[in-house]
């Protein structure tokens, strides 16, 4: 058993942690990397159990010898101090009829985390022991904490879960400028949306190249965050952020999702109020050819019946997408297809781009490469198609009443003001077009909801009244 030392110590009240580390020097390391996390955020070591306002325990599950062993030191530190983290080896260990062998021995343990866990431990930590201030950033002006500076408004931000695509889809580069996917821990993403929304943030956009596919790299590992395991799955990650937002009252809204059957258990959630009914699913095309020659994950046969599936589960459901008119090699018969699907699935909001020759795009090497003209004709065709679709959903829309986020409202919205519905994200969407409140009393702020009965539908927004 190697029991670690107390660092120089930083500030007289400054939280106190006791450390054990158990096993074999790949343990070891882990606990080094948690003890210079928790020195960084101005922890402190203690070398008793009494001495501490909470013990880590990194356990060892090789033999019988090292579990009778980790047993008993976390059966010790209950006894002498109470709140106690299980990290390491054993944490992941499980009994024959599958339950968490730490927590069989000793439910009152606070968390038990797997090896190799520094985060889910600072996690675990953070939960029970908040840790002191740090001067990088409860200082900096402006930020959200540990979600940094945003340059959005304040009332709503953009969090991104991960990096990089998996995809190699011929008309695009990301891949090869930000590598492969790379999922961010779960953790430190329910971290930053947690920060965000205390720090006053109303609507959580959450972003990132597949959004569908996070976790896919890490075999979807189970995480940990506030006191629980989570799988690193965008289902966990979704049901996660619901909960996060419903004390503040705020809006999650999910953006870059491709129509993976995982999708399907989603919009179940969006249909109960736990995240916005609304997904952002970057279709490209609808013809089975040139989705083949595009490289996309999808055909366009089962996008439209899973469009039509999740309307079904969701009735409330608004749909955006992007659309590339006069992709290399398409023709006619296949451009036409494209427009009997975007009328078809009903989709509320569409963005098209005629296809652009990217430096080091592969479809650049296709052949039938179209004329400039042919494909901007084809794009505003289709985004003629496509706006009379939007207006004729928008126009269904009159009557009700919505709840709205003030974007903008001088002189406390007595003049009116502008802000967004559930169906419209900031700056790709429309907005609602707030008129001035017929009571003398009600005022609109930026950053906060407020009720308001549409009265007519204008291009791509709404007009509406606030009540």
């Amino acid at each position: 058993m190697t029991d670690i030392l107390t660092p120089t110590q930083t500030a007289q009240a400054a939280p106190k942690v006791g450390f054990v580390s158990l096993g074999c020097p790949k343990a070891l390391t882990d606990s080094e990397l948690i003890l210079t996390q928790l020195s960084a955020e101005g922890y402190q070591t203690s070398k008793t159990f009494q001495g501490a306002d909470l013990v880590i325990v990194n356990t060892c599950g090789f033999i019988d010898d090292a579990v009778k062993e980790s047993l008993d030191t976390i059966g010790e530190a209950l006894a002498e101090n109470g709140r106690v983290i299980v990290t390491g080896c054993l944490g992941a260990k499980t009994t024959d009829g599958g339950e968490n062998m730490v927590r069989q021995m000793h439910p009152k343990v606070l968390a038990v985390t797997g090896p190799h866990a520094t985060q889910e431990v600072m996690d675990a930590v953070h939960l029970n022991l908040p840790k002191p201030h740090d001067p990088f950033l409860d200082l900096v002006p402006q930020s959200f904490g540990v979600a940094g500076v945003k340059l959005t408004p304040r009332h709503y931000a953009y969090l991104k879960i991960s990096e990089g695509c998996n995809h190699r889809c011929t008309f695009c580069i990301i891949p090869s400028m930000r590598g492969d996917l790379v999922s961010r821990p779960i953790g430190d993403v329910l971290s930053e949306a947690r920060a965000l929304f205390e720090g006053g943030v109303k609507e959580l956009l959450v972003i990132s190249q597949d959004t569908s596919a996070y976790g896919v790299d890490v075999k979807y590992r189970t995480g940990f965050w506030d006191g629980k395991p989570v799988k690193t799955r965008m289902l966990e990650l979704v049901q996660a952020l619901g909960d996060i937002a419903e004390p503040y009252g705020a809006w999650v809204r999910l953006h870059y999702v491709y129509p993976y059957p995982s999708v399907d258990e989603i919009v179940p959630l969006m249909a109960t109020g736990r995240v916005l009914p609304y997904l952002d699913v970057p279709l490209q095309h609808s013809h089975p050819d040139v989705l083949r020659r595009m490289k996309r994950p999808a055909s366009g046969e089962k996008n439209l019946e899973r469009l039509q599936q999740w309307r079904e589960a969701c009735p409330e459901l608004v749909v955006r997408s992007t659309f590339i008119a006069g992709f290399p090699g398409e023709t006619e018969e296949e451009f036409e297809h494209l427009l009997d699907f975007v009328r078809e699935a009903q989709i509320d909001r569409a963005g098209c781009f005629a296809y652009s020759a990217v430096n080091g795009a592969t479809a650049n090497d296709l052949p039938g490469m179209l004329p400039v003209e042919v494909r901007e004709e084809r794009r505003a065709r289709f985004m003629q198609v496509a706006e009379e679709v939007s207006a004729a959903r928008l126009q269904r829309r009159v009557g009700s009443v919505m709840q709205v986020l003030v974007d903008s409202a001088p002189a406390l919205g007595r003049k009116g003001g502008v802000g967004r519905s559930y169906a419209d994200a900031p700056e790709i969407d429309g907005v609602v077009r707030l008129l001035p409140p017929e009571k003398i009393s009600k005022t609109l702020k930026v950053g906060e909801f407020t009720r308001a009965r549409i009265v007519s539908a204008q291009g791509h927004d709404l007009v509406a009244l606030p009540i």
